[in-house]
C-alpha cells in the first residue's frame, strides 16, 4: 500500500479525517506520494473511485498519479477516478451533461476576435489614446475572467486605472459579438470551460464527489477557486506551497491558499518538512532567500540526503554572451548526462544565446516553449482537416485551411464560411451538398457609429465564369460561387475542399480520416507551399534538395499524427485529446532549456540559473507592470530547488550588443554569495 512508504508527516496528512485539509508541501517533500496515498486511503474507506475528483495543473501529473494508484488497486479501478486539469475535467463533465461544445485554442479565437475587431472603426473618437488591438484585448479579457467574479469588464478596467474609458462601450460590444459568435458555433476557450462548468453546478447539475483533491493549490486563480467552491463538496484535500506561487501574471491568487483556514474554520493544516531532493547546501541557499518573503504558514525544512555535495557556485562573467559560451563549455566537460542538466532563465530572451552556444559546441538541447510538434504548420493543417469533417460548424479550422488558397484571405474565407453556414442551416456540409434555395447567403449589417459599426456590402457575380474549370455540376449550381470576389484560383481551392468533404464526411475512425487527409489535394497544396517556403534562399531561388528534405520532414510528422490516432476509436475524442494535451508535449533530447515557469515540478542533477542581473532577474519591468519582488523571489526559489546535486548561479556585467552595464541580482546578496 502507498501508506507504508510514507514518513509520519505524510501519513498524518494522507489519513486525515474527511473535511477541509490543507497540506503545505515544499519543494522535494513528496507531495505526489502524499496525494497518491490519500487516494489509496479514500479507496480503503470504501469511497467509490468515481466519487473522487483529482484536479492538477497538467494532465501528465494526473496520469502519473492515477497510474501509481492503479499499481495497488488495479487499472480498472484507478481509471474510474475523475482526474486531470481544471479544463480537462470541466470539458468531460460538460460533455457528460450533454453540452455541445468545441474547444479552441486561444490563438485560434484571437483570429475570430480579430475579424470582429477589424470591422470596427475608432477614428470617430477624438482621443490621444490608441485603442487596444485585438490580441491584447483578448488577453486582457482573459485576465479579467480569471481574476474577477462580480464586476463588468468596464468596471474592472476602470478599477485597474485604465485610461481607455472612451472606448469601453466599443470593447464591451466587440466582446458581446465575440461571445455571440462563439455560441453560434459552440466554441469555447479554456476560461469558458470553467465558467460554463461553474454555471451548471450553480444551477444544480447532478455531479457529486465525496472528496476533491487539488494539486499545486497555490497556483489556483479566482475563477478556479470559485469552481472548486461551486462543487459544494464537504471534503477538500488541497496540496501546495505558497513559496512556489509563481503565476500571478496569469491570475493566480496567493490569498486562496493564504486564507484557507479563514474560509474553512474547521480546516486542518499539515506541513511536510522533510526534503528528499536537494543537498543541504542547495536547500540552505534557497531558504536564505525565500525567508525574506512573508510567512503565511510556519515551516522549517529538514534535509534527508546525506553525502559530500558541492556547495552552490557563483559564476561571474565580464560579458553577456561570454557567459553563455562559458556555460556551454562547462556542460561539455561535465560528467552528468545531458538529459539530467537544466539551464533555467527568467526571460525567454536568454534562451537564444545559450541555445546557440550549446549547439555551437555540438551539445544537443531541447527548449520548452519553442515550436512544438503541434505548433508546426503542417500538423495544424492536418488537425484542421480533421476538424472540418468532425464539426461542420468549425469556422476557425475552415479559415485556417483557406489561408493556403491563392486569392482568399481571412475576410473572404469568413464570407465563404458564413455563406455555407447559412445555406446549410448551420452545417457547412449541408451547405455544400444540400443548400437551401430560399435564403441569401450574403447579407449586410446595420450601422451603429457610436459602437464603431459600419455596413458591409457584398457583390454577387455570375457562376458562368467557372464553367471552364471542369467542376461537377452539383458544385457549379451552388449559390456560394456567386460571390464576385472569388477568383478562379480561389474557386479551385474551394472545389478541392468540397471533394475532400464529400469523401470524408461519413468516416468515423480517426486513423482512416488522417490517411484521407494526408492524401488529399488540399494537404498536398499545404505541403507544396510549406516545403517551397522552407527551401527558398535569400535570392529567391529554391533549393530542390532542401525542398525534398522539407517534404520528408513534413511526411514524418503526418505519419506520427496517424500513429497517435491508433489509440482512439472516435475522431472527436482524438481531436479533443490533441487540443487539451498538446501544450504539455515536447520533443527532442539533450540539455533542458527552461524558463522558471516551465521548470516547475521538475528536478535535475545539475542546474544552471543564468542572467542573474538586477533588472533581468528580478525582472524590474514586469514588477513595474503589477508584479512584485516577492513573486520574483519565489521564482528564484523555484529555480534553485530544481537542483538535486549541483547548482550554478551566473551573471554578466556587460552586454556589448545593447551596450548595457549590469549589477548582480539582489537575490545573490540574500543568498550570501555576494556581500
Amino acid at each position: 500500500m502507498p501508506l507504508s512508504h510514507l514518513n509520519e508527516e505524510q501519513r498524518a496528512a494522507a489519513t486525515a479525517p474527511f473535511g477541509y485539509n490543507l497540506v503545505i508541501a515544499s519543494a522535494g517533500t513528496g507531495k505526489t506520494s502524499t496525494i497518491v496515498a490519500r487516494i489509496a486511503y479514500l479507496l480503503s474507506k470504501k469511497v467509490k473511485p468515481e466519487h473522487i475528483l483529482l484536479l492538477t495543473f497538467t494532465n501528465k501529473a494526473a496520469s502519473e498519479m492515477v497510474e501509481r494508484v492503479g499499481k495497488f488497486f488495479g487499472k480498472d479501478v484507478a481509471l474510474k477516478i475523475e482526474s486531470g486539469t481544471f479544463h480537462a475535467v470541466s470539458y468531460r463533465l460538460l460533455k457528460r451533461l450533454g453540452k455541445n461544445i468545441v474547444l479552441k485554442q486561444p490563438k485560434e479565437l484571437k483570429i475570430l476576435l480579430k475579424t470582429i475587431h477589424g470591422k470596427r472603426r475608432f477614428d470617430h473618437i477624438d482621443s490621444p489614446i490608441k485603442p487596444y488591438q485585438a490580441n491584447y484585448l483578448y488577453d486582457l479579457y482573459s485576465l479579467y475572467q480569471n481574476t474577477n467574479e462580480n464586476q463588468s469588464f468596464s468596471q474592472w478596467l476602470k478599477e485597474s486605472n485604465s485610461d481607455h474609458g472612451v472606448y469601453f462601450d466599443i470593447y464591451e460590444d466587440i466582446l458581446r459579438e465575440f461571445s455571440e459568435q462563439k455560441r453560434r458555433f459552440g466554441y469555447v476557450d479554456f476560461n469558458d470551460l470553467l465558467l460554463l462548468m461553474r454555471q451548471q453546478l450553480i444551477k444544480g447539475a447532478p455531479i457529486n464527489f465525496k472528496e476533491i483533491l487539488v494539486d499545486e493549490y497555490q497556483d489556483t486563480n479566482t475563477l478556479q477557486g470559485s469552481l472548486v467552491d461551486a462543487f459544494t463538496c464537504k471534503s477538500l484535500f488541497c496540496v501546495g506551497d505558497y513559496d512556489q506561487s509563481i503565476y500571478a501574471f496569469n491570475g493566480a491568487n496567493i490569498n486562496i491558499i493564504g486564507s484557507f483556514s479563514t474560509r474553512y474554520p474547521d480546516a486542518k493544516v499539515f506541513t511536510l518538512t522533510k526534503n528528499y531532493r536537494s543537498s543541504s547546501k542547495i536547500l540552505s541557499l534557497a531558504n536564505r532567500v525565500i525567508e525574506k518573503n512573508p510567512r503565511l504558514y510556519p515551516k522549517k525544512l529538514e534535509v534527508t540526503r546525506t553525502g559530500n555535495f558541492e556547495p552552490p557556485k557563483l559564476l561571474i562573467y565580464s560579458e553577456l554572451f561570454a557567459q553563455y559560451q562559458a556555460i556551454a563549455s562547462l556542460i561539455r566537460t561535465s560528467n552528468t548526462a545531458y538529459h539530467n542538466i537544466a539551464v533555467i532563465f527568467r526571460n525567454n530572451s536568454s534562451a537564444d544565446g545559450i541555445e546557440a552556444s550549446l549547439r555551437e559546441v555540438g551539445i544537443p538541447c531541447k527548449r520548452k516553449g519553442g515550436i512544438s510538434f503541434f505548433d508546426a504548420k503542417e500538423v495544424k493543417a492536418l488537425i484542421d482537416l480533421l476538424s472540418v469533417v468532425v464539426n461542420p460548424k468549425d469556422m476557425m479550422a475552415f479559415i485556417h485551411l483557406f489561408e493556403y488558397a491563392k486569392g482568399i484571405g481571412p475576410a473572404l474565407s469568413k464570407e465563404l464560411f458564413d455563406g455555407l453556414y447559412i445555406l446549410g442551416d448551420k452545417d457547412i456540409h449541408k451547405g455544400f451538398f444540400d443548400p437551401r434555395d430560399d435564403v441569401n447567403p450574403y447579407q449586410t449589417r446595420a450601422t451603429n457609429r457610436q459602437l464603431g459599426l459600419f455596413d458591409d456590402y457584398y457583390e454577387v457575380g455570375s457562376v458562368a465564369r467557372f464553367y471552364k474549370l471542369g467542376f461537377e455540376e452539383s458544385f457549379l449550381s451552388n449559390p456560394i460561387l456567386k460571390l464576385s470576389k472569388l477568383t478562379d484560383e480561389g474557386a479551385r481551392f474551394l472545389y478541392d475542399f468540397y471533394l475532400y468533404i464529400k469523401e470524408t464526411r461519413r468516416i468515423k475512425r480517426p486513423t482512416t480520416l488522417v490517411e484521407y487527409a494526408l492524401n488529399s489535394k488540399i494537404y498536398e497544396r499545404v505541403v507544396q507551399i510549406l516545403s517551397t517556403k522552407r527551401a527558398t534562399l535569400k535570392d529567391g531561388s529554391v533549393d530542390e534538395k532542401a525542398r525534398h528534405e522539407a517534404r520528408e520532414r513534413i511526411a514524418r510528422k503526418g505519419m506520427l499524427l496517424r500513429d497517435l490516432s491508433y489509440n482512439y476509436n472516435s475522431s472527436e475524442r482524438f481531436l479533443n485529446a490533441l487540443t487539451l494535451g498538446s501544450s504539455e508535449m515536447s520533443e527532442g533530447e539533450g540539455v533542458n532549456l527552461l524558463s522558471v515557469h516551465a521548470s516547475k515540478g521538475l528536478e535535475f542533477d545539475d542546474v544552471y540559473v543564468i542572467d542573474l542581473m538586477d533588472g533581468r532577474f528580478p525582472n524590474r519591468k514586469l514588477m513595474s507592470m503589477g508584479g512584485s519582488l516577492e513573486e520574483e523571489r519565489r521564482l528564484f526559489y523555484v529555480a534553485a530547488t530544481r537542483a538535486k546535486n549541483r547548482l550554478y548561479l551566473s551573471f554578466a556585467k556587460y552586454d556589448k550588443i545593447k551596450k548595457i552595464n549590469y549589477i548582480h541580482s539582489p537575490f545573490l546578496v540574500e543568498a550570501g554569495l555576494i556581500s
